[in-house]
């Protein structure tokens, strides 16, 4: 026994010499790259007034009864952002440091003027954001905060009583699409939906598409996993022009109809968004409220659409991650049209844990990772500003100990791993949005 003990030790010990060493240089390098974020949601340029960040803003929702993650509760990272954004140090978040913090931040922000936005992506490291927003304000400098509006309110344009009666979250999310919708219609110079499917693609669903694209946008968002589930199938012109017909002329349409022409809508915005060069960005995994449909939000549901030969020349991008379906995604990012990003899970997640989530896609397809922060208002003392400062530290603190293990575990050289981190940060982004 003890003979196969020392021969057991010697081999364990001769493994572990013969293991790549960690790359000393590799933290320095990642702290260096100067970041894209595929996914923010930038409170401008009246902070306190702001209401365009987002198409469904989670402080809308029925206050919870429970309480707040952990994990997203204020944290020694938003006192060290609160002393690097605006050197003002404090030992917790108290509601006389909360006053001392908003003022302070209002006097950078005076200070600063116009430049403070583009202060806060490089305290961050950033060279851009794509920034979720209904509209996108002009006083963001577009080189560097590229828009990315939503496309939601186009699916449900019939009556939503049904699912709005499922429960008081989705009540007030729904209400918020027919007021977009509402407005869609009124860029596009119409007073009431068109009579015909093929009218209401080509003025509305199209000309929304359009007006976006001419207006800047580089990738529309879909947030639909709050308002049903994405389970879409591939449905016939015709049937989806049934029922659109019946519901236009004020004709009951059962739930199942209603999901037809949704499916039906959804892969025509996606396959036009394509044709313009529109990435898709959909939201996956769990979100706010108390009555978000987590398993509705699996990634793998959207299988049907992914694999869709129509819409190979579309690009999709999965956000967050899919938690708490991760692993799911190391197989979706095999094929040719699907990334996934980070978004949100450095601000659910410990560094470490980050890079256990992050690890299985680096060793899958590190091309199609990307890096989100999905920073926006958090809670008193969390705001865009913050998050995405704290974001960016962690996410780059969980790649250099994925990387690190990677290298230690012969999985890659230091020099690949070196570029993966590079590619993830910065170089896929610049390929998949078509950016030099």
């Amino acid at each position: 026994m003890r003979t196969r003990t020392l021969i057991l030790l010697i081999a364990a010990s001769s493994s572990a010499c013969s293991a790549p060493p960690a790359d000393t240089q590799l933290k320095s390098a990642i702290d260096g790259i100067r970041a894209i974020d595929n996914h923010t949601h930038v409170v401008a340029p009246d902070i306190e007034h702001d209401s365009g960040y987002d198409a469904l803003p989670c402080d809308t929702l029925p206050p919870a009864t429970g309480r707040t993650p952990a994990s997203i509760r204020f944290s020694p990272d938003a006192l060290a952002a609160w002393k690097s954004l605006y050197g003002f140090s404090a030992d917790s978040d108290s509601a006389d440091n909360i006053k001392q913090w908003q003022a302070q931040q209002r006097a950078v922000r005076q200070k600063q003027g116009a430049a403070y936005f583009d202060s806060i992506l490089d305290q961050a490291g950033f060279d851009l954001v794509l920034a979720n927003r209904v509209t996108m304000a002009p006083q963001l400098d577009a080189q560097r905060f590229r828009w990315v509006p939503y496309v939601d309110a186009l699916l449900f344009p019939f009556d939503n009583s049904v699912p709005k009666a499922g429960s008081p979250d989705r009540k007030v999310l729904y209400e918020a699409e027919e007021r977009l919708l509402k407005s869609y219609l009124a860029a596009a110079g119409a007073t009431s939906l068109p009579d015909t499917l093929d009218a209401y693609l080509d003025t509305i669903l199209g000309g929304t598409l359009q007006s976006q694209k001419k207006n800047g946008a580089v990738a529309i968002k879909f947030e639909v996993a709050y308002l049903r589930a994405l389970d879409f199938d591939r449905v016939p012109h015709d049937l989806a022009s049934g029922v659109y017909l019946r519901a236009r002329r004020g004709a009951s349409v059962v739930p199942l109809e209603y999901k037809q022409l949704q499916d039906f809508l959804f892969r025509e915005i996606a396959a036009r968004a394509g044709s313009l060069g529109l990435v898709v960005q959909i939201h996956t995994g769990s979100g706010c409220g108390e009555f978000f449909d987590v398993a509705g939000s699996d990634p793998l549901l959207l299988g049907r659409m992914l694999d869709d030969p129509g819409l190979r020349t579309t690009r999709f991008v999965l956000l967050h991650g899919g938690r708490p379906f991760e692993r799911h995604n190391t197989s979706l990012i095999e094929k040719p049209n699907v990334w996934v990003d980070t978004s949100v899970l450095e601000m659910m997640f410990s560094p470490a844990e980050l890079a256990r989530i992050l690890r299985p896609w680096l060793e899958t397809m590190p091309e199609h990772v990307l890096f989100g922060t999905d920073a926006g208002p958090f809670g008193p003392g969390m705001g865009w500003e913050e998050t995405t400062w704290m974001a960016s530290r962690r996410t780059r603190q969980a790649l250099t100990i994925a990387l690190e293990e990677m290298v230690r575990d012969g999985v890659v050289s230091a020099a690949r791993a070196r570029e993966i981190a590079e590619r993830v940060l910065r170089g896929n982004a610049l390929e998949l949005y078509g950016w030099k």
